[in-house]
């Protein structure tokens, strides 16, 4: 049976590989610690499940949801959007709601791309970038984040044919998968860029509430310009612990929320109004649920960093985001050093080039696991003495 030619180019997806290591493990009988999926343990606040509970048996749930999302549910996105980032947002235009982020950052190029347009795309980056680039029949340029520029996009270094042809420009800030932060200046000048080439901006701002010591990340929105040129995804994911129940949102660029409104209507029938009754239950709670749930994040972040340096790992200390991102030692690739790390300390870290090619020499590490399962990782890294590097040739 023939199947189209678009699957064969795309690789195994990334987490499905990390999963399918722990289950061979797991069926030896070995107890694996998992850093690999930035997927929440801490379970949903209480407040948005009772939200659950009574939506669920309210009649009117039960039946299809608007695709564009309960008007309920996009005022209270503009809301949280007003007292977050101080930004303006029109519900019924500029709001969409989405079966979580990554569903609306893979469809959204199918709305925002014609076959042979020009994507520009984060390496390292989240794979659903490329993908749904393909998936819309368009090209890929492959822009470096290297740790000597912060991990951000230099978007001067772009060649100028490539940057006229250039239809989109894909950021992540917080950033997965290296924790990188951005600031106000660089989406001033991203804005500034996709202006000048007549682009779109497409930002995954999924991480925002997920920062530490008083650090406030900003959203692309509050740059001057940015709703002329882009849009936002944002996700209750990572802010509310929500990852099981699918639930986030685009919201910016009146055009392009109407292009992947079209896009969406034709391809889902929108998220559960349950889910969105949730989803606007969690927008209301305090922030002080948010602040408490970073604190937990913030000490095994300092507990996994002083590991991995203590094997000689070069690390920096995330401000932002559920990931440590770790140069391997010398003469290892990332691949090779979580293998031998896996194989030798029943722990699984991502491998960095599964992020794209200069993602190699590193290593991310999810910070999603119990207090315990953190500590015992921990104890297994700090006595571990990293093999010879020709050895994990042999």
């Amino acid at each position: 049976m023939k199947r189209a030619k678009r699957i064969d180019q795309v690789p195994e997806y990334l987490f499905v590989q990390i999963s399918r290591k722990i289950a061979e493990k797991r069926a030896r009988g070995i107890e694996v610690i998992s850093f690999g999926i930035g997927d929440p343990d801490l379970p949903t606040p209480q407040p948005i499940l009772d939200e659950l509970r009574a939506a669920s048996e309210d009649a009117v749930t039960h039946r299809y949801p608007e695709s564009e999302g309960l008007p309920e549910f996009r005022e209270a996105v503009a809301g949280w959007y007003a007292g977050r980032f101080g930004v303006d947002l029109d519900p019924e235009k500029e709001v969409l709601s989405l079966i979580g982020a990554k569903e609306g950052i893979g469809h959204a190029p199918l709305g925002a791309l014609d076959p042979g347009d020009t994507a520009l795309i984060p390496d390292p980056g989240y794979p659903v970038y490329s993908v749904g680039t393909l998936f819309a029949g368009a090209e890929g340029y492959r822009l470096p984040l290297t740790e000597g520029n912060r991990w951000l996009p230099d978007l001067d270094a772009i060649p100028e044919d490539v940057a006229r042809r250039a239809s989109l420009l894909w950021i992540n800030y917080p950033n997965n998968p290296t924790g990188a932060t951005a600031e106000l200046d660089f989406f001033e000048n991203a804005a500034d860029f996709a202006l000048k080439h007549d682009a779109a901006v497409m930002h995954d701002a999924c991480y925002t509430e997920v920062a530490f010591d008083g650090y406030c990340p900003p959203s692309f929105l509050e740059a001057s310009g940015a709703k002329d040129v882009g849009i936002e995804f944002h996700s209750l994911s990572k802010t509310y612990n929500m990852t099981g129940w699918r639930l986030g949102m685009a919201v910016g660029n009146a055009d392009m929320i109407e292009a992947l409104r079209v896009v969406k209507s034709n391809l889902d029938s929108g998220v559960p109004q349950a889910v969105q009754r949730m989803g606007i239950s969690a927008l209301k709670l305090s922030a002080d649920v948010i602040a408490e749930r970073n604190a937990v994040y913030q000490g095994r972040i300092d507990r996994v960093v002083e590991a991995l340096k203590s094997i000689g790992l070069s690390v920096e200390r995330p401000r932002a985001s559920l990931y440590v991102w770790a140069r391997v030692p010398e003469g290892y690739t990332s691949a090779e050093f979580s293998e031998r790390l896996l194989d030798e300390r029943d722990v699984l870290v991502s491998s960095g080039s599964g992020y794209g090619e200069h993602g190699e020499g590193y290593v991310r590490l999810s910070i999603t696991v119990s207090d315990e399962d953190v500590d015992r990782a921990v104890d297994r890294i700090s006595s571990w003495k990293v093999p010879d590097p020709a050895g994990a040739r042999q």
